[in-house]
């Protein structure tokens, strides 16, 4: 009998697909929420199988307390940054995420929603209009921008930021990016332009990150870079939010060295605005765009994460390799 254990409710599909095993014992935690620390060893303990989500932090102490029978993190998420890789590796545990064309393009497709939000000050203008403000057109209310002619800087070429490329194509958008790789097939598709980054800050009117947390990349935007950018430009956040060092985004957008920013990632999850001893926040600024990390939140993407998290598991307790294997 394989044990199996779920930090969080995800969606059935996933559920399902690890009931229908013959040999699975699966329990799934009855709490909406995070987990502590304590609590996830203690629920978790003597498992085969652990499906955590990407707020549940799983280090040594983690694995080590579930016990040396754990053999599968099939992590909920395309992302592993929660997951201590290097403890894992010296624990002979699997590690598996979760890619796939559909959180691909929900995620793009959260991204683009993003940039026109901003572009035409889409939330600023419904909060106006909800409030009663709106008494009848005027040639300079909302004036926003256009996207046509303008420039798209992709801060990491994967294939998010590939998709959000060829999702904004349709709007003739001149492209520049950067990424540890050139790709020229890229860049004859789009017509786009292999530049350093602080090129790519310098000429674009809107720039969106789509890059792996990992210390090169942690405050990749900060005080510097973000003085490198157009005052009329916006910045785009889906990927992991310590990619922007927030007290510096913040103050950037006070002093109007930019003009906007949407993110839908934190620096500091669920918090925002921590640590700001300036006591400015970006929740109260109408140039800044808000979503409470929901990218990838659409039931097509999620249902399928979770059947994919849960056949990575099945393969490891067959005794073969994960579809989803990461190598560490």
């Amino acid at each position: 009998m394989y044990k199996i254990y779920i930090t969080r409710r995800i969606p059935q599909p996933g559920i399902d697909l690890l009931k229908k095993q013959k040999g699975f014992d699966v329990k799934v935690s009855p709490h909406d929420r995070v987990l502590a620390k304590k609590e996830l060893i203690k629920n978790a303990a003597g498992v085969d199988a652990l499906l955590p989500l990407l707020t549940d932090k799983i280090d040594g102490e983690v694995m080590d307390g579930i016990g040396k029978q754990l053999k599968i993190i099939g992590n909920y998420a395309v992302g592993f940054d929660n997951i201590d890789l290097k403890a894992a590796k010296e624990r002979g545990i699997m590690v598996s995420n979760t890619p796939g064309p559909e959180i691909t393009r929900s995620v793009a497709e959260h991204t683009v929603a993003l940039i026109l939000a901003c572009a035409k000050r889409i939330v600023e203008a419904d909060k106006y209009t909800r409030h009663k403000k709106y008494k009848g057109w005027a040639p300079m209310l909302f004036l926003g921008t256009n996207l046509y002619g303008k420039t798209l800087g992709i801060v990491g070429l994967g294939a998010i930021g590939r998709e959000v490329a060829k999702m904004m194509s349709a709007f003739e958008m001149k492209v520049l990016y950067y990424d540890v790789k050139r790709a020229e097939d890229f860049e004859k598709q789009f017509n786009a332009k292999f530049v350093g980054i602080p090129e790519l800050l310098k000429n674009s009117d809107f720039v969106t990150l789509h890059v792996p947390l990992m210390p090169q990349t942690r405050h990749l935007i900060n005080a510097k870079t973000l003085g490198m950018m157009k005052k009329t430009a916006f910045v785009v956040n889906t990927a992991r939010g310590p990619v922007i060092e927030e007290k510096a985004l913040l103050k950037a957008l006070k002093a109007k060295k930019i003009a906007g920013a949407a993110l839908d990632v934190f620096e500091n999850e669920p918090a925002i605005d921590t640590d700001l001893t300036d006591k400015l926040e970006l929740r109260a600024m109408d140039s800044v765009v808000l979503t409470p990390h929901i990218a990838s939140a659409a039931i097509e993407t999620r249902s399928t994460m979770a059947e994919i998290a849960a056949r990575n598991i099945i393969a490891a307790l067959s005794g073969k390799t994960p579809p989803n294997l990461v190598k560490s």
